[in-house]
């Protein structure tokens, strides 16, 4: 008799599009121009699965990776030894020596801090520039010859901190940046995130950084047309039940019926990060029919309308209104905020 427990299959997951994946990688690296393209992977490749992402994109000849901490480099080492370099966005604390010194990651240097802990190894990495953004990095002022004297420098990048939208800081921080070029003698150099991209050639350098883009993200119109929805939630049916006028549907009573109707119970909530900002908003799709999100949206459960899919049954699987740019106007999140938020219960799917 076997010991091994039954699968339990889920009743809510992520279907994800492994070729619009690459594709969207693909044409940031075209985007990209002389440039070459490399992939942010950090918060687990923005809630998508950094290993699986990580396969993909090396598979697809992406040479760098970027993550937040060293837990994150050390989950896909095995997948970019050899293969691809990682930087660790966030630098290195002393903490993080002992495993830092002997990873083939390298740290984002962020501070005279940082650097003064990094630079008697002798191990490659990489620089960061406050141009403007004031988050992390090294001062402007703070540079001068000596202080990169014998240390191993791959990229000197910065960060934009507004090139979703046209205004001056796009170019106060490239004015800045190449200033601070002269200063670092790194191999390489980089600039421009995923809207960064779509600024021009004059933002592209050596290497970029695209991130949300790679998911699905729009920042900015240029990219309207390159970009593939990548991540899909779906939500299966539990329950149907009908309603008469005068019903009240869920907490405080935010949905009324004014009609008999039938509506279907999800077994979705805002514990998998479709969150309350899509009550009475968001929508779910089912054979071309849009099926509108009634009242709030609970932990746990959501009730959409039946009246345009009466054929939808217990046990039918529903996917998600969930381009990034439509749910965000939804629900008045992010683009960032819909695509990491997704949760763990919500199995993740490739295709």
């Amino acid at each position: 008799m076997s010991d091994a427990k039954p699968i339990i299959p889920p009743t809510a997951a992520v279907r994800l599009d492994s070729d619009a994946l690459v594709a969207n990688w693909r044409a940031l690296d075209r985007l990209s121009g002389k440039a070459k393209a490399g992939a942010a992977v950090k918060a687990n490749a923005y809630g998508l699965g950094a290993r699986a992402v990580v396969k993909k994109l090396v598979a697809a000849s992406c040479t760098d990776f970027f993550v937040a901490n060293w837990q994150e480099a050390q989950e896909i080492e095995d997948l970019t030894a050899d293969k691809a370099s990682v930087s660790v966005l966030n630098g290195v604390r002393a903490l993080d020596m002992p495993f830092a010194l002997q990873s083939a990651a390298k740290p984002v240097i962020n501070s005279l801090d940082q650097l003064a802990r990094w630079k008697t190894s002798g191990r490659a990495c990489d620089i960061m520039i406050n141009s403007g953004m004031n988050r992390l990095g090294i001062d402007l002022a703070d540079l001068h010859e000596d202080l990169f004297a014998g240390m191993n420098i791959d990229i000197a990048m910065s960060h934009l901190a507004s090139a979703d939208a046209d205004g001056p800081q796009n170019s106060d921080q490239l004015k800045c940046y190449r200033a601070a070029l002269g200063k670092v003698p790194a191999r390489r150099t980089s600039l421009a995130n995923s809207a960064g991209i779509a600024l021009g050639s004059d933002y592209h350098f050596d290497v970029t950084r695209p991130g949300l883009s790679l998911y699905g993200g729009i920042q900015r119109p240029e990219l309207a047309d390159l970009i593939k929805q990548v991540a899909i939630p779906q939500a299966e049916v539990i329950q149907v039940r009908s309603l008469r006028a005068g019903d009240k549907l869920g907490y405080n009573a935010q949905y009324v019926a004014d009609r008999p109707h039938d509506i279907a119970i999800l077994a979705m909530g805002y514990a998998d990060g479709y969150l309350r900002g899509f009550s009475s908003s968001g929508a779910f799709l089912h054979k071309g029919q849009r099926l509108p999100v009634l009242g709030r949206v609970s932990m746990d459960l959501i009730a959409i309308d039946l009246a345009a899919a009466p054929d939808v049954a217990e046990g039918t699987w529903v996917d998600c209104e969930y381009d990034l740019g439509i749910a965000s106007a939804q629900s008045g999140l992010s683009q960032y905020e819909l695509i990491t938020g997704l949760g763990r219960r919500l199995a993740r799917q490739w295709l």
